[in-house]
């Protein structure tokens, strides 16, 4: 839905607001990319404009639109290389948020930095480490819907406006217990500044 992609480029111009000299680097690739392609904005411009894949990720990764992926085994699994057995019916929470912030699989972890997701970087973690919108037959199916939704947002945001820190915005950010999805508990307030 679009709550999901909403929430996900709000959390995104809070840690580019923070982050100045990402924003930056950001605004200047999205600029690149379209004045290469004769100043329009396509589809094969947005799908390849690979440093905004970065940040969104990075958002993604510190941000994932649910804390938790909810799984049901259809029959009793066994889990390899051990005797533990999870049996058929059995509730399965699966902690997206702790899985993504944990220092043994991204370093710093409460530190914004999109070169986490370089390729290289990538290849070094197990693909299991990063599950925004979970993996396998029940990934999310408005994932690429998304995505898009999020990486148009962004591009046209970033291209007409610089964003900073306001006296409002918090150094860490609080999240509302009452709502199914991770969301700010105060909104997101940020300086914009038309360019």
């Amino acid at each position: 839905g679009f709550e999901t992609s909403s929430t996900t480029q709000s959390f995104c111009l809070y840690e580019l607001a923070k982050n100045p000299d990402i924003q930056e680097r950001l605004r200047e690739e999205i600029n690149r990319a379209i004045k290469e392609n004769g100043g329009e904005v396509t589809y094969d411009v947005v799908m390849n404009i690979k440093y905004l894949d970065n940040v969104i990720d990075e958002t993604l990764r510190k941000y994932p639109p649910v804390e938790s992926l909810t799984r049901v085994p259809s029959v009793d699994y066994r889990i390899p290389g051990t005797k533990h057995v999870i049996p058929k019916r059995t509730l399965v929470q699966i902690p997206a948020y702790a899985i993504q912030r944990d220092p043994d699989h991204y370093p710093d972890p409460e530190r914004f930095n999109p070169d986490r997701f370089l390729p290289e970087e990538v290849k070094k973690r197990h693909p299991f480490t990063f599950i925004p919108f979970g993996e396998g037959p029940r990934i999310c199916i408005g994932l690429r819907f998304g995505l898009m939704q999020t990486k148009v947002g962004l591009i046209t945001l970033l291209r007409k406006f610089r964003f900073s820190p306001s006296a409002r915005t918090p150094e860490r950010v609080e999240y509302d217990p009452k709502m199914i999805t991770i969301a700010p508990k105060a909104g997101n307030y940020l300086k914009v500044e038309k360019l």
